[in-house]
């Protein structure tokens, strides 16, 4: 098998990108010092997280010249997200922090206002250079109309001409009113600002290109340049509650409000199995696949857990992002009789293939604590130790709230919205109470006051769940998607209660929700993810078209 070199120099979710490669028919092998360099014919930067961590690390290590000296040997080398980044002269994340400058530009981060940041999900990358369009050519099998996964603050701003004088040919992708790099290449060098081993047959695409020499190759006669639509698309998210059943197998399984077993037998309800269910949503179209962990193995060495097995299979066929929730807090360990951190549980995540942990009952906790202490960051809660060590994107936090209805906004010191159906005793006034344990135990905190605190902390998307909408395939709760969303300049996710593809319509229709999750509905075989997307897209609504071929 051919080998390509790999640079192990950051943090973050490896493990996908040496499946992906190993897909494609090669192998890897590692760079674990700078006297490795030089005996690379191919080398591959990865990086996820903070641009001065990783590059600090990177220079530290001794690695800079020895990098550039292959790239002027001519050797090919490619940048992945943070990789690309590395290139550049340096980025406002860390402005003391030098980048290694084999492109010029700096990294800024999106502006806010009118959008949110991080911006998380599927783009494109389209090439600039009219050259290759008029041409009908493709850079590193980049392709107009193909979508892929970008997760990131900051980025390059995109001013025409600049890069191209200097003999780099650029794809761009828009976000908001934002245009940014996408990609930039020439001759032996390729970076991009998307994750190709996130991004289904289009990025293995452009891995294969970049394994193969393949600079340039003939687009496919039929792609029209014209029906092109540039920016993020509506991620549509499959989500499977995993836990063991009475009889010790893992299984896929869905709650009734939060009530798993069945009504007849009690018996816990088995959809399936974990990793056939994701490979097969994965084949349907899905932009994400989520597993929530809702079985606690106190009695498992860390090591052992299940869960960790679950995403390794899952990440060898599965070239999506992958969020593990469950289990992410400091963890007794029989085995080793010590208590581990939380980012070292979630290490072990990230090591298996997962792209983001969720955290569930312990943010609720932290943000307790934070309000009570006068929003004081301690800067040890888990939200804050694997924010600082992966980045922002790579926390997500899952909230569970319920209504508590009230007579009147002064009733309560919560956050109130106005009900337009009465309430179980007339009550015309409602807040969202956060809940813990699953939602067996529902706190004196409210979701505006959870969400504004994980925020503070340094979590990147809200996954938000809904105890009253959980199973009832009636829709998502909008009332409680607009609050969020106002509350908050971080993505959110929808989630509990959609039955068909209306109600994804309706809640990126009505809502400016960032992505929206199905759970039931898909296990149950009433609807695929392909059907539902044929109909968001039939209404108008953008979002990433499934590719088979790389």
């Amino acid at each position: 098998m051919p080998t390509v070199h790999l640079l192990d120099y950051a943090a973050g979710n490896i493990r996908s990108l040496v499946n992906a490669i190993e897909k494609l028919g090669w192998q890897v092998e590692w760079v674990t010092s700078p006297e490795d360099v030089s005996k690379a014919e191919k080398l591959i930067l990865p990086g996820v997280g903070h641009f001065g961590h990783c590059l600090s690390q990177f220079s530290n290590a001794g690695y800079v010249e020895p990098v550039k000296a292959h790239i002027q040997a001519g050797k090919p080398l490619m940048g992945i997200c943070v990789g690309l980044q590395a290139l550049f002269e340096g980025s406002a994340e860390s402005p003391a922090v030098h980048g290694l400058a084999v492109v010029k530009g700096y990294l800024e981060r999106f502006r806010n206002e009118d959008k949110s940041v991080p911006h998380i999900g599927w783009n494109s990358a389209n090439s600039q250079s009219k050259d290759h369009h008029s041409s009908g050519q493709s850079v590193y099998g980049l392709r107009p109309d193909s979508k892929y996964y970008y997760v990131h603050s900051y980025a390059v701003p995109y001013r025409e001409g600049e890069l191209e004088k200097d003999g780099w040919s650029v794809a761009t992708a828009r976000y908001g009113s934002e245009e940014f790099v996408g990609a930039v290449a020439r001759e032996n060098v390729l970076a991009t600002q998307f994750h190709p081993e996130k991004s289904g047959a289009a990025g293995l695409r452009v891995l294969k290109a970049f394994l193969e020499g393949k600079q340039s190759q003939a687009l496919p006669p039929d792609i029209s340049l014209s029906a092109t639509q540039e920016g993020l698309t509506r991620r549509i998210i499959a989500c499977l509650d995993v836990r063991a059943n009475d009889q010790g197998d893992l299984v896929v399984t869905k709650g009734d409000q939060y009530d798993v077993r069945e009504k007849s037998d009690n018996a816990v309800r088995n959809l399936g199995k974990p990793v056939q269910k994701a490979q097969q949503y994965y084949e349907q179209g899905a932009d994400e696949v989520t597993f929530l962990n809702i079985t606690s193995f106190r009695d498992t060495p860390l090591k052992d857990m299940p869960m960790l097995e679950v995403l390794r299979q899952t990440a060898a066929t599965t070239f999506v992002p992958l969020t593990i929730g469950g289990g992410i807090r400091d963890t007794f360990d029989p085995e080793t009789n010590r208590t581990v951190p939380a980012l070292e549980v979630a290490t072990l995540y990230f090591k298996s293939g997962a792209d983001k942990v969720s955290i569930g009952s312990d943010a609720v906790t932290a943000a307790e604590q934070y309000h009570a202490s006068n929003r004081n960051l301690t800067g040890k809660t888990a939200i804050e130790t694997i924010s600082e060590a992966y980045g922002a994107q790579a926390v997500v936090v899952s909230v569970d709230p319920r209504r508590v209805y009230v007579a009147s906004p002064e009733a309560t010191t919560h956050h109130t919205l106005k009900s337009t159906t009465p309430g179980p005793q007339g009550e015309m006034y409602y807040w969202y109470a956060c809940t813990i344990k699953g939602g067996r135990e529902t706190r004196d905190l409210d979701v505006v006051q959870l969400v504004t605190a994980v925020e503070a902390m340094g979590a990147g998307e809200i996954l938000l769940n809904c105890i009253d909408k959980d199973g009832t395939n009636s829709g998502f709760d909008l009332e409680l998607v607009k609050s969020v969303k106002a509350a908050v300049k971080i993505p959110v996710i929808a989630s509990s209660g959609a039955g068909n593809a209306d109600h994804f319509a309706e809640v990126f229709q009505r809502t400016n929700v960032d992505a929206a999750l199905g759970a039931g509905m898909f296990h149950r075989g009433e609807w695929t993810v392909k059907q539902v997307k044929e109909e968001l897209s039939k209404k108008g609504l953008m979002v990433r078209r499934f590719e088979e071929d790389t």
